[in-house]
């Protein structure tokens, strides 16, 4: 029991953090007087770093206690660093950089714990604490954001409690055999490189939503108060996702994962031909159990089941799908925000599906 409320609060403070960054920092970003191509490459520096840094696990970097503990220490610091970087571009650049190394170490040591601990029942009812945590900060800051700083303040916090349970879990790390250099060895990529691919497009896909949904609909007259309750709103369905969906898993996952993909394709495109509509909008957001909620746990368990380096797999998990993934969604989001921006997310997310199908053939080839 304590371990589970151990594991939850470390998912109710991170996610809460994510929320703080995803949901205001945008907004924060945009009123001080950034450009909408300057706020996408700010929020793709940290999804490029969650891509690069599992490279560096393949050979001569072991990612232990030590290592994880540096990281949580880092990410503190990083946090409180927006207080001085704000204003100035370059150090915000920096400031990102820093953060995006962190957060590649943070997560997917922890959701190996969890896993390892928790199993494949009780995971996603330990997870669905982060959902709680994001939508919780959604609909307080959205009350109390009068300056960029209060924003920076909660954020500070989120990551300062995120740190503390994430430390005081480090007892139960898995077995170091795990992460020999004979294990990362047989680490392979190009083996199953149309899933890999597939992840990389569906987390592109998501840019548009993550970096400019609160732009977009607050430019189609939706007040900043209703979107705190559309993001909630999204977050209270992957919550019930999460609570129910153990039966899904013990199904096909490469099934779910498709038909999460699929979902998603919708739910974007219903973004892009009804904006200005709320009632679709909430719909297009009640989406987000499957496109999130599901297909996440989902991909989590069918890597967790699929490689021997577990830490590994979930660091190029984070790396290749939210890291790269979110890189370039970001970056090209950036460039294309306009009337279009969810009919190109609702390509991308159709790309994404094509990739499994491909990744079908190629198994059905080799039997």
């Amino acid at each position: 029991m304590i371990l589970f409320f151990k594991l939850s609060a470390f998912y109710f403070f991170y996610f809460a953090a994510v929320g703080v960054y995803v949901i205001f920092l945008p907004k924060v970003f945009s009123d001080i007087g950034y450009t909408p191509s300057q706020i996408g490459i700010i929020l793709a520096l940290a999804p490029l770093m969650r891509f690069a840094t599992p490279f560096l696990f393949l050979k001569h970097i072991k990612l232990d206690q030590n290592l994880f503990k540096l990281s949580l220490i880092l990410s503190s610091i990083s946090a409180s660093m927006f207080y001085f970087s704000l204003y100035n571009f370059y150090l915000l650049m920096i400031n990102n950089i820093i953060l995006g190394v962190c957060l590649s170490l943070i997560l997917p040591y922890m959701e190996v714990i969890s896993l390892k601990e928790l199993g494949n029942s009780l995971y996603g009812k330990a997870r669905l604490f982060g959902s709680i945590g994001f939508m919780m900060i959604s609909l307080v800051l959205a009350k109390f954001l009068s300056s960029a700083s209060i924003a920076i303040h909660y954020y500070l916090v989120t990551v300062i409690l995120t740190s503390i349970f994430a430390w005081s879990l480090l007892k139960y790390d898995i077995p170091h055999h795990e992460d020999t250099g004979v294990d990362a060895k047989k680490f392979s990529l190009i083996s199953h490189w149309p899933f890999w691919l597939s992840l990389f497009l569906m987390q592109m896909s998501f840019g548009g939503f993550y970096n400019f949904f609160t732009i977009y609909e607050s430019q189609h007259g939706i007040s900043l108060e209703i979107i705190s309750y559309l993001w909630s709103f999204g977050v209270i369905c992957e919550i019930l996702m999460f609570y129910f969906q153990a039966p899904l898993l013990k199904k096909n996952l490469l099934f779910m994962i498709k038909f999460s993909i699929l979902i998603t394709a919708c739910r974007w495109f219903m973004l892009y031909l009804f904006p200005d509509n709320l009632t679709i909008t909430y719909i297009s957001q009640g989406l987000h159990a499957f496109s999130f909620g599901l297909y996440h746990s989902a991909v989590i368990i069918y890597l967790y089941s699929l490689y021997t380096n577990k830490k590994l797999a979930q660091q190029f998990m984070l790396g290749i799908a939210y890291g790269l993934g979110g890189f370039v969604g970001a970056l090209i989001s950036g460039y294309l925000y306009g009337p279009n921006l969810f009919l190109y997310a609702s390509i991308i997310a159709i790309s994404a599906y094509f990739a499994l199908i491909i990744d079908n053939k190629q198994k059905l080839n080799q039997e």
